[in-house]
């Protein structure tokens, strides 16, 4: 989700890549380099726990950016083109001037229930892999449910700012940490449509309770945690993901559990009651999953972040056409900008213009038989969505379009019709719109619009993939999955 743009954030984040409800395959489950995904396998939600040495798994709940929860992706608003370097945003900032604001808003996004404290506080936090530092409310008293009461817990503990947690790990904070007025660790965050997150660090234990009565809790003590006194009333807390030294699954290794957690996102079109389930450490389903090393830079680059999750894109077809995209176009440049990266906080998939361009014109031309009606460049969704359809109110969802595939090497990932337009809530079209039409809209969104310096796969596009990100073996293994655990 989002990160300081008040100052210029070096960004990168990797990608995990789509969901494919078809795939070719041509090597061995296990092996690095795969994105073999040739086949479904099933599980129910009591089968993730009959390996109960191996992970915990809990399960996932979605919210819909029409509630008050709703908040600008926090990657999205991380990567925003904010001031070139310091000295361009110390000047606008001299001039009264916000500095990177954009309109962008996700729609559904992932969360968990944890219980935090000693007695637990049962609180709410966005699952984001493009971020690192885990924050929760601790000032606003109307939020639902309330908000996390240090006082209350003898368990927290603060964290001074000459502590290495304060003075080593907060490194890769888009803004370092600094001391406040009591010698207290404070961070401060500022999204891209210009609110604040910030307060102290502090660590308690975190606790969390799977829906199966017969398995076991996980309680990690001493997790490092943002308690934040200033921040958008009514949204949830938010949980870290990326491989910074902070993030939540770093610091599973406190309790001996691997550096590593896995999700399996239900087909909300199929099961929009089911959004899915999280799963902390070894996975049991490990063995019907296919893995690509991750892409990684070493030289800090402006537009690079070293702690995100990234692969390889080599090109994207449509139907049986290869577009022509030079491979150049799926490469960071000198200045890190470029690369594909995953964001489990966005909604939707976004591609730099050389790439989407093409994309969107070979879609419209092989689909104009079945999609009619566009409703022209004056309608754009979310601020990046471009290519929107009218279709009757009544008439079914459309099927049969041309499939589109992401190129990984020689494994590939195809999405199909549910996975290619989204249906927009009407009040979302507003006045644009002809009484008794639907809109939909491509799922595939123009990062220059945004705007981004990257390419960024959504959870839209995540939608059926059982998803592992190995932290410790700086891999991400995918298979085709049945998400809904009903």
């Amino acid at each position: 989700m989002a990160a300081l743009i008040s100052v210029f954030f070096p960004f990168s984040l990797i990608f995990l890549f789509l969901s494919g409800l078809n795939a070719v395959s041509h090597q061995k489950p296990g092996t690095t380099n795969p994105l073999n995904v040739s086949h479904f396998f099933n599980f129910h939600e009591n089968a993730t726990y009959q390996h109960q040495g191996e992970g915990h798994g809990f399960p996932l709940f979605s919210i819909s950016a029409t509630t008050a929860a709703a908040r600008p992706s926090f990657l999205m608003n991380a990567l925003a083109k904010t001031a070139k370097n310091q000295a361009n945003a110390n000047l606008s900032a001299s001039k009264g001037e916000s500095t990177g604001r954009v309109s962008f808003r996700y729609g559904d996004t992932l969360m968990v229930e944890v219980m935090v404290g000693t007695p637990s506080q049962k609180q709410r936090m966005v699952l984001d892999t493009g971020s690192e530092l885990s924050w929760l409310h601790c000032a606003h008293k109307d939020s639902n449910p309330p908000p996390f009461d240090p006082a209350l817990s003898p368990s927290y503990n603060s964290v001074p700012c000459n502590s290495p947690v304060c003075t080593q790990k907060t490194a890769d904070f888009p803004v370092p940490a600094t001391c406040d007025a009591k010698r207290l660790c404070s961070f401060i965050y500022t999204y891209a449509d210009g609110t604040d997150v910030e307060g102290n660090l502090g660590s308690d234990v975190v606790t969390f309770h799977p829906s199966n009565p017969t398995a076991a809790p996980l309680r990690i003590p001493g997790v490092v945690l943002g308690c934040a006194s200033a921040a958008l009333p009514g949204t949830p807390g938010l949980m870290g993901l990326n491989r910074g030294a902070l993030s939540f699954v770093s610091q599973l290794q406190s309790v001996n559990i691997p550096s590593k957690f896995s999700y399996c996102i239900a087909d909300r079109f199929l099961s929009p009651d089911s959004p899915g389930l999280l799963y902390f450490g070894n996975s049991p389903f490990a063995k019907n999953l296919h893995y690509t090393q991750l892409f990684t830079i070493s030289l800090r680059l402006p537009y690079f972040n070293r702690a995100a999750y990234s692969v390889r894109l080599q090109g994207i077809k449509v139907g049986n056409k290869l577009l022509p995209i030079p491979k150049s176009v799926f490469l960071p440049d000198h200045t890190g900008a470029g690369q594909t990266m995953i964001d489990s906080g966005t909604q939707f998939t976004f591609l730099l213009g050389e790439a989407y361009t093409p994309l969107k014109q070979e879609f419209m031309q092989q689909n104009r038989g079945i999609l009619k009606n566009p409703m022209g460049e004056n309608f754009v969704f979310q601020g990046a969505l471009d290519l929107c359809y009218q279709q009757p109110a009544s008439a079914p969802f459309p099927q049969m379009l041309s499939p589109v595939t992401l190129l990984f090497g020689s494994s590939q990932i195809t999405l199909s019709s549910h996975q290619l337009l989204y249906k927009i809530p009407e009040r979302s079209a507003g006045d644009n719109v002809a009484f008794g039409r639907a809109v939909y809209c491509f799922t595939f969104g123009n990062s220059d619009l945004v705007p981004v310096e990257a390419n960024i796969i959504g959870n839209h596009h995540q939608q059926n993939l059982w998803i592992e990100y190995d932290v410790q073996n700086s891999r991400i293994g995918f298979a085709p999955a049945r998400c809904n655990i009903n």
